[in-house]
């Protein structure tokens, strides 16, 4: 009965390991993918910009991203639908961007309208940085030159008044601002590529945007008279 006590307690000894361990396997990888989830922080040196905002049937999309040394070095949803297969897609899209260093990426499965979005909005930043860096890139003009701002022709078409206003540099277009749009999801997508094109065309022989032609006619039509009135 005496030599039964001692093995007794030592099997009780053995098995208070047991009872103490606690698993953490899982709650370290849901920490390490909740991180990847935060997009990147911007550094002093970082220029940010923002798309435009893309209405969908789940919900409004609009991304910001920072560009560092010419790179894309941070993502972030400004506006995103309030869904679970969005917030699953968000973190998928962002690092495709950031492998890409563009919008040609591809749709996340199960969230197609969240990433057509993503992608408009996207592209919409890129092409604002790209015509940043082009102005930035155009030698300074001579301190007895100046720049010349001319305002186009009032459009009026069926979905609203149009106005494009137009800024010269000596000869060349450096920047280009709509007074007067329609308040159209469609022409909200639209101005953003009509203005680039403008920038990269340096004219008004640019293609209409596809979803959008009332509103890429009547932009013509006042930036060509703005171009007129430039001389």
């Amino acid at each position: 009965m005496k030599r039964a006590i001692p093995v007794l307690v030592l099997s009780v000894a053995g098995l208070i390991p047991v009872f103490r361990y606690t698993p953490g396997v899982e709650s370290s990888s849901s920490t390490a993918s909740s991180a990847e989830v935060s997009a990147p922080a911007a550094s002093a040196s970082g220029t940010v910009f923002s798309g435009i905002i893309v209405p969908t049937e789940k919900g409004d999309v609009q991304v910001q991203i920072t560009y560092d040394g010419g790179k894309i070095s941070a993502v972030k949803m400004l506006k995103q639908p309030d869904h679970p297969q969005t917030e699953a897609a968000v973190p998928k899209l962002i690092a495709s961007t950031l492998q890409a260093q563009s919008a040609a990426i591809d749709t996340v499965s199960g969230a197609t309208i969240t990433s057509d979005g993503y992608k408009k909005s996207l592209q919409a930043a890129i092409d604002a940085h790209t015509a940043a860096a082009k102005t930035a890139a155009t030698p300074s003009a001579p301190a007895a030159s100046s720049s010349k701002t001319v305002a186009g022709t009032t459009v009026p078409t069926e979905k609203g008044d149009v106005q494009v206003q137009v800024t010269f540099e000596g000869d060349e277009i450096t920047a280009v601002e709509m007074l007067k749009a329609p308040n159209h999801p469609q022409t909200k997508n639209a101005v953003p590529k009509l203005i680039a094109e403008t920038l990269a065309a340096q004219s008004a022989d640019i293609d209409t945007v596809s979803g959008a032609t009332i509103t890429s006619d009547g932009y013509r039509e006042s930036l060509q008279a703005a171009l007129d009135a430039k001389g």
